[in-house]
């Protein structure tokens, strides 16, 4: 064989061998505002937090390539079903009215809904029906919008994100902000913020938390759940958790 015949059949080689290496990739988006499970990380301006872990976690399980893309909370589903990301998580809480839009994957977390007050107010606010009438802080499209939402007559002003709805809780804008517990639990530890206070007593609602993709989608649904079967079996998923949640 010519010199030149051996470098084309290397090439060629190399080329299939960059084929059968290459890994499919999975475009995820999250909402990265929402610690401990979505959060960008003030040193490295990465996307860090538990869903990250998960996702990459669950990546490397059924060799796919992950790439998060950071996106606001109420544009993951339309995203998703516009096919612009092939998945998304974000602290989503599996309900109906979602379940008609998306596929939801086995949960990987659950979580319930609780009310953060000011420090002032501890004692004044102890269950969701002590804010009847009251204004309460949320984030859009959020769980805890639509719990605030059933309750009677209160005046639910939305954010973008949990860091603002925070903010106006502590001018006084509002009597409470609600989301998910180890949202609320996990801001306080990481701030030290002596201005607010988590009401125990308030969580309600425990529900699952799911990965979302486009219900066109149920190859790609599969990996995803036969990789989080896999990471919880090999203990891959408690490591992640200890690591989030057991600070």
């Amino acid at each position: 064989m010519s010199f030149s015949k051996s470098l084309l059949v290397a090439a060629v080689l190399a080329t299939v061998s960059n084929f059968a290496l290459a890994k499919d990739k999975m475009v995820v988006g999250t909402e990265p505002t929402f610690a401990p499970f979505d959060f960008v990380d003030d040193k490295s301006n990465e996307i860090i937090g538990f869903d990250i872990d998960v996702m990459k976690a669950i990546g490397d399980a059924v060799d796919m390539d992950v790439q998060m893309q950071a996106m606001q909370f109420d544009g993951l589903i339309p995203a998703v079903l516009s096919h612009s990301i092939d998945a998304a998580i974000s602290g989503m809480t599996k309900n109906p009215q979602r379940e008609k839009q998306v596929l939801f994957s086995d949960p990987y977390y659950v979580a319930a809904q609780g009310m953060m007050v000011r420090t002032a107010d501890l004692g004044k606010f102890k269950v969701m029906d002590d804010l009847k009438g009251k204004p309460i802080c949320v984030q859009i499209g959020s769980v805890g919008a639509n719990i605030a939402q059933g309750i009677e007559n209160a005046n639910v002003i939305t954010y973008n994100t949990m860091p603002e709805a925070y903010m106006e809780l502590k001018k006084g804008v509002c009597d409470a902000a609600i989301t998910g517990t180890p949202v609320q639990q996990f801001y306080l530890v990481q701030t030290q913020d002596k201005d607010l206070a988590y009401v125990e007593e308030s969580a309600v609602n425990a529900a699952d938390l799911g990965i979302i993709t486009n219900k066109s989608n149920t190859a790609l649904m599969e990996k995803i759940n036969a990789g989080l079967k896999t990471i919880k079996d090999n203990g891959t998923y408690q490591k992640i958790y200890d690591k989030w949640f057991k600070q």
